[in-house]
């Protein structure tokens, strides 16, 4: 739920002068156009092209960017000892990423069809550089009527209050969360929506059914393959609440149950929340020795945020997290534990067998996103500050409470030119030994984004 900008005091001397200018430019139009029909030859006659304003029922545009990037190697770690044995890269890794997304949509009648397509181009001296290219999104949607929608196709749904984690989405792909408003690939789905509106203290209830495929080359990164998943969100916007009841079902993975509410406690102040109940949740332990065991449980995960927007344009938005599927700090350093021990063994006798063994594990699942279990998110944002135009400071750290490891990441955005994003970056990943952040492949990043929309 967005938060809005508060009213009354909020407004610094440069908004003043703004609104009086705009104020004063306001009245002068107003004169001009009041006195227009007269300052006019009477034989000449005016008229407009109702043509020029309609709706065009198609729409085509695009985004474009380029984001060099400076990373600094932790060459200690277990990350990179996974991803880079044997090989001598230096201290730093230079890259370049492209991006180029196209999207474009065509409406008629109860018809809409939209698409959306992401290629990506690294440049790098490793060898993962070269070129894809996804359909993100391609979706045709049915309106019947102002009640029913029926969307057939692949797209995102954007389930979760959460702005850094999304415990309850189950249908979407997880998130990134150093850098979650980065748009996601889309899952092939058939899905329907119905709404209501009341009167009373339940204003809009939602019913949005699913069905989720899984087969080859469809949804294959949600489980097993040659199901069909029944996925099911009820919403309700009950006493000023947007509150989501979730269900998951199917044979690709576990039955899940999930909620979530979000409200403004004033126009300034928003708390929301998420929770996870995972069935049969399995995971993979590795213990000194190098024994693999499977243990199965119940999971339960939630998620409590704040987003508050001060006077003076700051934005705070705090989150904490409990992975209720993730490791113990003790199941974690055992973990990298025995992937220094193969490392050893590797680097005296040349034996890379346990050296792979970890690295398959950890490819799985000790180095999933956020695989352990307390983690708190907090970002800081400045709007306009010292009344510069278009400019934004920010800062965000992510800290793993479990371990104490964290991720610091100031940054700074400036979007002055239409159609023009610039931010540059910068992440400090810092951790003990046997921590999840201490164990990342690189301890530092630079990076410079320019994107620019047509």
């Amino acid at each position: 739920m967005d938060v809005i900008t508060p009213r009354g005091k909020s407004g610094n001397r440069f908004s003043r002068r703004r609104r009086s200018a705009g104020g004063l430019l306001g009245l002068v139009m107003l004169c001009l156009l009041l006195l227009w029909p007269s300052l006019l030859p009477a034989e000449e006659s005016y008229s407009f092209d109702l043509t020029e304003i309609e709706k065009k029922p198609y729409h085509f545009g695009g985004y474009l960017e380029a984001k060099p990037l400076l990373s600094r190697f932790n060459r200690d770690s277990a990350g990179y000892r996974f991803k880079f044995t044997g090989r001598d890269l230096g201290r730093t890794l230079e890259e370049v990423n492209l991006k180029f997304q196209l999207e474009g949509s065509y409406e008629k009648g109860i018809a809409r069809l939209y698409f959306k397509t992401n290629t990506d181009y690294k440049i790098t001296r490793l060898e993962d550089d070269g070129e894809s290219t996804d359909l993100f999104e391609g979706v045709l949607s049915l309106k019947p009527s102002s009640s029913w929608q029926i969307d057939a196709g692949k797209k995102t749904f954007k389930w979760g209050k959460g702005y850094a984690w999304n415990p309850a989405g189950f249908i979407d792909r997880p998130k990134d969360p150093d850098d979650p408003e980065v748009g996601m690939e889309g899952v092939f789905a058939l899905s329907a929506d119905y709404t209501k509106s009341f009167d009373g203290p339940l204003k809009t209830l939602s019913f949005t059914p699913v069905i989720q495929p899984v087969y080859d080359h469809i949804n294959t990164e949600f489980g097993k393959k040659d199901y069909l998943n029944l996925v099911a969100k009820l919403y309700l916007l009950l006493y000023d609440t947007d509150i989501d009841f979730m269900v998951f079902t199917g044979g690709s993975r576990t039955t899940r149950f999930g909620a979530d509410f979000s409200r403004n406690l004033s126009e300034n102040w928003e708390i929301h929340g998420e929770i996870a109940y995972i069935k049969d949740v399995q995971n993979s332990l590795l213990d000194p020795s190098g024994r693999v065991s499977t243990v199965e449980y119940d999971a339960t995960s939630y998620l409590l945020g704040i987003r508050y927007l001060t006077a003076r344009d700051t934005t705070y938005i705090l989150e904490y997290y409990r992975n209720g599927a993730g490791y113990s700090e003790a199941e974690m350093a055992e973990f990298f534990g025995f992937a220094h021990d193969a490392y050893g063994c590797y680097a005296a006798t040349g034996d890379d067998a346990s050296l792979k063994k970890a690295a398959q594990l950890f490819e799985s699942q000790y180095g999933r996103i956020n695989p352990m279990r307390d983690y708190l998110y907090l970002r800081i944002s400045q709007k306009e500050p010292f009344d510069i135009l278009y400019f934004t400071p920010a800062v965000t750290t992510i800290v793993n409470l479990n371990d104490e490891s964290f991720t610091l990441s100031p940054e700074v955005a400036y979007t002055g030119i239409t159609n023009l994003d610039l931010r540059l970056k910068a992440s400090f990943i810092n951790g003990p030994k046997d921590s999840e952040y201490g164990e990342k492949p690189f301890g530092f990043k630079l990076e410079l984004r320019v994107g620019y929309y047509f």
